[in-house]
């Protein structure tokens, strides 16, 4: 996944931010994860398990606002799942640097993805769908993501790259 440029982030991030600063951060640690069966077999893991347990509700249902960007804890939109997903691969030592969100439109309406930055490539793990996808592979048409090194900042996205022999394990 390519970059070209700064990007507006979501209007709700700021405010999410603001509240859970440890998950907008994307510095520290590697770029691009190495990835092990044992890591593969996690990104599996978490996207199966986080999908299970939250329920997809809209934030207009579950706080009354169009956008929201929250921790769920029982249901929650695209990127409040996102956002847990991000926060339980981080407590098993992933890097915040690897761990981006990555916003898409999908049949005309906006969704949230976390991205993970791997020497195999960018893979998503989506709420829509328990498997988890190198980007090229699903049906989105991607706008920006969180800019590694520094989260609150985004980033436009291009077309694909190869991330090649930079990555490291965790």
């Amino acid at each position: 996944m390519q970059t070209k440029g700064k990007a507006f982030p979501p209007p709700a991030f700021y405010s999410f931010c603001s509240h859970q600063p440890s998950l907008c951060s994307t510095a520290g640690g590697t770029k691009v994860v190495a990835l092990r069966p044992q890591l593969s077999a996690q990104l599996n893991e978490i996207n199966l398990s986080v999908n299970s347990r939250i329920t997809e509700v809209s934030d207009r249902a579950v706080v009354g606002k169009n956008d929201d960007w929250r921790v769920p804890t029982v249901s929650g939109d695209c990127e409040d799942i996102a956002i847990l997903k991000k926060l339980e691969l981080m407590k098993r030592g992933w890097p915040a640097s690897a761990l981006l969100l990555t916003v898409a439109s999908y049949h005309g309406e906006g969704h949230t993805v976390l991205t993970v930055r791997t020497n195999e490539g960018d893979l998503v793990l989506d709420n829509l769908t328990s498997a988890v996808r190198d980007w090229s592979s699903t049906p989105y048409n991607y706008f920006a993501r969180q800019a590694q090194g520094n989260g609150r900042r985004w980033e436009r996205i291009g077309a694909a790259k190869s991330v090649g022999t930079t990555a490291t394990g965790i």
